[in-house]
């Protein structure tokens, strides 16, 4: 992705969140930082430094056989991220505008809250207008897409892996003053899946399976 990024060596990066979410979270945000670029903290993220809402969000929306799941990949991210670079993350801000364009891991006021691709026009207005940008990117639901909004163009920029659209390229959001273009990157899934399961990443088999189908499965604890 970075290599993509310098075809067109844009003026700014913008990250979107949910930056410890793999084997390598650690390697990740010192990247990030530096790079020196901005962004915003995700679900993935915050559940670092408040596991009980992760808990709770889980066992609200009934997926119980994610929750013990999530709490040792959790526990295990902690342990590799250290006291520093959790108190970064922790510093990000759960919304970032500038240039007219704003930038939320999820909604403006939670990066948990599920933003359907195909919500309604309606829908999509009321949660995102407020934000009283003319560009507006999202991330959260691991499906790229763009639509034209009354007074405002909305993207979602989909992830750099565990996609949900079928496809397992890399994706991101490429904003310039004509519009909103998804970019999608090849990159070696199947290499990224083998280093995920040596890694030592609690449940890694179950996230390479979703790497490679580029769509959410159910944890094999969870399956008929």
């Amino acid at each position: 992705m970075i290599a993509d990024l310098g075809t067109f060596a844009p003026d700014l990066v913008v990250h979107g969140g949910d930056l410890c979410s793999g084997s390598r979270s650690s390697a990740v945000v010192d990247r990030i930082r530096t790079l020196g670029w901005p962004g915003v903290y995700g679900n993935t993220d915050e559940a670092l430094w408040d596991p009980g809402k992760a808990d709770a969000y889980l066992a609200g929306v009934g997926v119980d056989g994610v929750r013990n799941i999530v709490a040792a990949q959790t526990a295990f991210t902690i342990a590799e991220l250290g006291p520093d670079r959790l108190a970064w993350l922790r510093g990000l801000p759960l919304r970032w505008t500038a240039h007219d364009l704003a930038v939320v891991h999820s909604t403006p006021t939670s990066v948990w809250s599920i933003v359907a691709a195909n919500a309604p026009d309606e829908e999509l207005v009321r949660t995102y207008g407020p934000l009283a940008s003319r560009r507006i990117v999202y991330g959260h639901i691991h499906q790229p897409f763009v639509r034209q909004l009354p007074g405002f163009l909305l993207a979602n920029s989909g992830c750099l892996s565990l996609s949900y659209d079928g496809d397992p390229r890399a994706a991101y959001a490429l904003v310039d003053p004509g519009g909103i273009e998804i970019r999608r990157v090849e990159y070696d899934v199947e290499r990224e899946a083998r280093a995920l399961v040596s890694s030592g990443f609690p449940h890694a088999p179950w996230m390479a399976e979703i790497l490679r189908a580029a769509k959410y499965i159910p944890p094999p604890s969870s399956r008929p």
